[in-house]
């Protein structure tokens, strides 16, 4: 009895202290990227550059001409509001590529053969790396947001739904950032990299709801934007913000991400997580190998 009770936690401690290992070494990980990050400020400055010019352009180039139905015509305003969820989305996306380049980078140089020489979790150095980059989209998303209230834009909701909505839009950004690591892996340069990581974006994000109503596309696109896991995202950031339009419908094809937004939304950036960080990390061993 005794023997049985002694033995039983010895069973359940290798897989306690190998847990609490990985995640030691991701935070590791996580705190060189960081750092580096820090010694290099232009990489930081240049990814704020972008979403930034997208506001502005958006906003005064388009926001007089597209009308958004339920406003009046040429409302800057209503579009404003219309259009802020999509750029916060768009933004944090758009980092996959830096991730995926940073990735590739690190295979160039060698940088990931040192760290398999040490007695560390695999999964660790693209967790760690994943981690850095989602602390990198937090800070961009807070320059943003404070960028798009100099121009007008404003929430319509308390405090905690407006939390909510940015929570969702960085755990879209870090689904995605697997995604990246992923393209990182499977490329050779840190130039593909980046080219690979911006191809498939620009399609998932056009074609959705970010910048225009889907209730003006083609019947098949229709249904393509309201399936599309940045669509939905989009929305529930609108929803928790509170700047959803009464002239436009929730969805014009009934499909259930966009009637239930907030929930969709956190389901399609699991099932990325899940997904993408099984296949990166697979990718990461064999390539190690």
């Amino acid at each position: 009895m005794s023997a049985a009770t002694e033995t039983a936690p010895l069973g359940t401690a290798p897989a306690r202290n190998a847990v609490g290992r990985s995640v030691r070494d991701s935070l590791v990980v996580a705190k060189r990227n960081l750092i580096r990050m820090m010694r290099i400020p232009e990489v930081v400055i240049f990814g704020l550059v972008q979403p930034i010019m997208f506001v502005v352009l958006f906003t005064y180039v388009f926001g007089g001409s597209v009308n958004v139905p339920g406003a009046p015509a040429g409302s800057a305003q209503a579009y404003r509001e219309f259009l802020m969820a999509g750029i916060f989305a768009q933004t944090v996306t758009f980092a996959t590529a830096g991730a995926g380049a940073g990735i590739a980078d690190d295979m160039h140089k060698g940088l990931i053969d040192r760290f398999r020489s040490l007695p560390m979790s695999r999964g660790a150095v693209l967790t760690g790396r994943t981690l850095a980059d989602l602390v990198q989209t937090a800070l961009t998303l807070v320059v943003l947001a404070a960028v798009a209230l100099l121009i007008g834009w404003r929430s319509h909701e308390n405090v905690l739904k407006v939390l909510g909505g940015f929570a969702l839009l960085l755990l879209l950004g870090y689904a995605f950032s697997w995604i990246g690591a992923l393209i990182g892996l499977s490329v050779r340069t840190p130039e593909a990299a980046t080219s690979g990581g911006l191809i498939w974006l620009f399609p998932l994000t056009f074609i959705s709801n970010a910048f225009v109503p889907v209730n003006g596309m083609p019947p098949f696109l229709q249904h393509i934007a309201e399936w599309n896991p940045f669509s939905t995202t989009v929305q529930a950031a609108r929803q928790l913000f509170g700047n959803t339009i009464e002239g436009i419908p929730s969805s014009v094809t009934g499909a259930w991400p966009m009637e239930h937004p907030v929930i969709a939304s956190a389901l399609w950036s699991l099932l990325v997580i899940v997904v993408f960080r099984t296949l990166a990390v697979r990718k990461y061993r064999s390539a190690t190998a």
